[in-house]
């Protein structure tokens, strides 16, 4: 088995990983490399190498050329639930193939995010990267309220859903049928779903409001439920 860590671009220099004291610390203290043993490092923008440790740093030997990646970026856009649940859901739906997550203040959120919470989730993010072997990491946004996001989510270029419950609306499934070939973004809501001035908000905006089934959810099941299905779907669709 062959380490895993992720990296910055701008630490590889001229093929040398310049690696930080908590690298330096994980590979060796942790993980217990010696000099010369070998890791891979990614730097998280979809560039995978094989290197070597050297001392402090690492010299990169090969670039590896990997793809675990989903075809179709998917981007989560996530009324926060409250308490810890956030981080359950960045490292699943990061091991399920997620490009970016947009953590969303709703009528319903409990949660008030601080910037520790937001620096606490990118780690998670990462370490879920190097856990499943993904090319890139996450992009985890600031919290933002509901309206905000739906003037500046890109509608033009992706397909837009927002998940609903006790309301009339085809599955998720149908509308993964039928396309499945543009950007996808979809809206999760959290304890309590969504209210109905924001579904409308969503729907007037080009989301098109879309079913996960007749169970009711909770905040953390749904995102996860909601990627699963379109991660079966696309790789599925992929394979030759």
């Amino acid at each position: 088995m062959v380490y895993r860590i992720v990296i910055t671009p701008t630490q590889d220099q001229g093929g040398v990983i310049h690696l930080n004291p908590e690298q330096r610390h994980y590979l060796k203290n942790v993980l217990r490399l010696k000099d010369k043993n070998n890791f891979i490092a990614i730097d998280g923008t979809g560039k995978t190498y094989l290197a070597k440790l050297i001392g402090d740093n690492a010299q990169i030997i090969e670039n590896l050329k990997e793809s675990t990646e989903l075809p179709i970026p998917i981007t989560l856009m996530i009324s926060l639930p409250k308490g810890n649940g956030f981080d359950d859901i960045i490292r699943s739906c990061t091991e399920l193939g997620v490009n970016t997550f947009i953590p969303v203040i709703s009528q319903r959120t409990l949660l008030k995010p601080s910037s520790h919470k937001l620096e606490r989730w990118r780690k998670i993010a990462t370490e879920a990267t190097e856990q499943s072997e993904r090319q890139i990491v996450p992009q985890i946004f600031d919290p933002v309220s509901f309206s905000e996001v739906l003037i500046n989510v890109d509608k033009t270029n992706s397909d837009c859903y927002i998940c609903v419950t006790r309301r009339k609306a085809a599955h998720l499934l149908t509308y993964l049928s039928n396309s499945c070939t543009a950007p996808i973004t979809i809206a999760t809501g959290c304890e309590g779903g969504w209210t109905e001035q924001e579904v409308n908000e969503a729907i007037a905006a080009g989301f098109v409001p879309v079913s996960l089934g007749s169970r009711i959810l909770r905040g953390i099941t749904a995102p996860i439920v909601a990627l699963s299905l379109v991660t079966s779907f696309v790789e599925k669709k992929s394979l030759p």
